[in-house]
């Protein structure tokens, strides 16, 4: 319809119309009494709605059946199909439909309406509007209803309005609109409640601003006594933030203040979980310490302000501690202590989990593996069931260990006839991969049935490499595009890796394997294209080695002119290990003259040599048969802090023996061994091989 067409225009049209009639209409309700007035609505029968139910309840059947423009021709028969005269109240349901769909767009199109009829705008409607805007991602149309709601004399908007705002600016992740946003709630000097502080802290883990999160809570323990539903989201904001320690000392709280009983919690009839105790506002607080101006500023406090929650004594975490220890043991079971087995409140149950688990998860991330398990004790303890949500977190803290730890966590959720997810499969076949049990990590891979990420491919792709399992790799990357998994940069660098050299070890190159790595450099290259995939550094030097090795010098030098221009003129810093391997390669085929002038453009480049560009370096003076050249590279690499290996000497005695100094040779030989430097087969090779040669 045209009607949606512009809809900032319209509604803000829509805007200027309703001020000059609002301002007219009575409003019926004190607003003393908004907040009592929002938490009966659920409840609430409206007489009007029960005289006339099929009004509201059409447009909200044609609403949900999609069908929009019976919708507003219903709307629009309103007035003339009703016996009473239109209130606010006739509305309040097609109001709410639209704020749980959420449908902003007919929101607007029924606020014209009103505005047509003359019906006055109540606190109720206008709060689900606000939340019909909110949800539905209209955050400025939900602004200039707060602006307007603001300069009316009968309308003003209240916490729930405002915390309704800020809820949608962090879901949708917006901080520029919830700085906004608080900057409207200091100005108003509205307060905060429970709702307010949970969404400040959702700000708080959006800005990665941990200071901030402690500030939230020290402020919100001084005004409200603690709520199983508020520590759940502080322990999941302090875990999310890094602060395990902070994270399990609320969780001991929890738990204490759950094993007391009489827990305020309940769910709403769409399945919510919410504190059912009263909520009073705490008053606004302009001082310059105010939690709300340091996250709309997003300042970054001195953490050493704040260690972990130095406000719960030590002393009183051991004794939780220790209580949780007595729920276990047999003998307490019959006491006050015997676990929550005696709390018949499912809620809580689930509460604690969910806290629990958010721990473990944090402890996966942070590879802390004593407190996982300090964590997996305590549920036993306390009778809560692990989860597979659980389990997923366990398996991925002690992939860090070992795969055989892993392996045993598995078959104790195979026990209890728990289904992994596909997340705990993927880590089991990543850990698989790194302890190089290649069938195990296919197995696991293979039951995996979506895949949003290629780690676990890459992991098993990488260990292919390693073990030298072409046909595994092949058999990996097929079951890869069969489920249609997006590679990125990682994958194809390992294809580069795995397929980009044809020829095995110590196998000369030819003209048919040359045009088969040619073929496959420009399959990859054109599968990275087809996916949207640069180049890195890394896969640019895998192909520039895949090149090398099998000797192709031309298409060498063309592809290290283009990392030039896309990697090293930007970053030289990247460049010394890509012309380290074009060196390499090029020594190898004997062209001294090019490495001479690469190593020189390299320099120029403001890429520095290391200890690798030296020792190839000089390993090209035994082309040259240069010991002169070779003494130079030799004392400005120990100039440069870089200490000649076994190599070094090498090319340095085999420089010496084609010259025919023997002395000079066995003498550096002796002091290659005084030096500590072990020699190797290698150089005992070169010296034998020139005497034979020599007689």
């Amino acid at each position: 319809m045209h009607m949606y067409g512009y809809r900032a225009r319209v509604f803000l049209r829509s805007i200027s119309l309703c001020k000059s009639k609002w301002h007219n209409h009575h409003l019926h309700g004190s607003l003393i009494h908004f907040s009592q007035n929002l938490t009966s609505t659920a409840g609430r029968e409206f007489t009007e709605f029960a005289t006339e139910p099929s009004m509201q309840r059409q447009v909200v059947e044609a609403l949900h059946s999609g069908d929009r423009k019976k919708a507003s021709d219903l709307l629009s028969d309103f007035g003339s199909r009703s016996r009473h005269s239109l209130t606010a109240d006739h509305f309040v349901h097609i109001f709410e439909y639209c704020a749980r769909s959420p449908d902003p767009l007919f929101v607007m199109e029924i606020l014209r309406f009103m505005e047509l009829k003359g019906v006055s705008m109540n606190n109720i409607c206008s709060s689900l509007m606000m939340q019909a805007l909110c949800n539905g991602g209209y955050l400025e149309e939900a602004f200039d209803i707060v602006d307007y709601l603001g300069g009316s004399q009968r309308l003003y908007p209240v916490l729930p309005l405002y915390n309704s705002l800020l809820r949608s600016c962090t879901t949708m992740q917006n901080i520029i609109q919830a700085s906004r946003c608080l900057d409207l709630m200091e100005k108003k000097m509205v307060g905060k409640n429970e709702v307010t502080y949970i969404e400040l802290l959702k700000l708080a883990v959006l800005q990665k601003n941990l200071p901030a999160a402690h500030l939230i809570w020290q402020e919100y323990i001084k005004n409200y006594s603690m709520s199983i539903m508020a520590l759940d989201r502080f322990i999941w904001s302090f875990t999310r933030l890094g602060d395990l320690e902070s994270a399990y000392k609320i969780l001991l709280e929890m738990i204490s203040l759950a094993t007391r009983g009489n827990i305020p919690i309940a769910r709403t009839v769409h399945g919510k979980v919410y504190t059912n105790r009263l909520d009073i506002p705490v008053p606004s607080n302009k001082g310059p310490g105010s939690t709300m101006l340091d996250l709309k500023e997003n300042k970054k406090l001195d953490y050493c302000m704040h260690p972990p929650l130095m406000y719960i004594p030590d002393s009183i975490s051991a004794s939780i501690e220790q209580q949780i220890i007595c729920m276990g043991n047999k003998k307490a079971k019959s006491t006050e202590l015997a676990g929550l087995n005696g709390q018949k409140h499912p809620l809580l149950k689930k509460a604690l989990s969910r806290s629990f688990d958010d721990i473990i998860h944090g402890c996966a991330k942070q590879k802390n593996h004593m407190l996982a398990r300090k964590l997996m004790l305590q549920m036993t303890n306390l009778g809560l069931q692990p989860s597979r949500h659980t389990y997923n977190g366990i398996i991925k803290v002690v992939s860090h260990r070992s795969f055989g730890d892993a392996i045993r966590v598995l078959k104790k959720m195979q026990q209890k006839n728990l289904k992994p997810y596909d997340s705990t499969l993927a880590s089991l076949s990543i850990t698989c991969s790194k302890a190089l049990q290649l069938d195990l990590a296919e197995a696991f891979l293979n039951q995996i049935s979506e895949c949003l990420y290629p780690n676990p491919y890459n992991a098993l792709l990488a260990s292919c490499d390693q073990l030298n399992q072409l046909e595994r790799a092949i058999r990996v990357f097929a079951k890869m595009e069969q489920k249609k998994v997006l590679p990125n940069i990682r994958t194809c660098e390992l294809l580069f890796s795995l397929f980009g050299v044809v020829n095995g070890h110590y196998e000369d190159s030819d003209a048919l394997s040359k045009v088969d790595v040619a073929k496959r450099i420009n399959a990859i290259q054109k599968h990275m294209a087809n996916n949207g995939i640069q180049h890195s550094h890394l896969s640019m030097n895998k192909l520039m080695r895949a090149l090398g090795e099998e000797g192709m010098i031309k298409e060498l030098i063309q592809y290290l002119h283009v990392a030039e221009n896309l990697f090293i003129y930007r970053n030289p810093s990247l460049g010394t290990h890509m012309y380290n391997t074009v060196l390499h390669y090029l020594v190898e085929a004997k062209e001294s003259d090019t490495v001479i002038a690469i190593f020189k453009k390299m320099k120029l480049c403001g890429c520095h040599p290391d200890s690798e560009t030296y020792n190839i370096m000089i390993d090209c003076c035994t082309i040259l048969k240069s010991y002169r050249s070779a003494c130079l590279l030799l004392s400005m690499m120990i100039r440069k802090g870089f200490h000649p290996v076994i190599c070094t000497y090498n090319a340095i005695i085999e420089i010496l023996l084609e010259d025919e100094n023997f002395n000079e040779a066995l003498n550096l030989l002796k002091q290659v061994i005084l030096d500590g430097i072990q020699p190797d087969v290698l150089l005992f090779n070169t010296v034998l091989k020139e005497a034979c040669y020599k007689d």
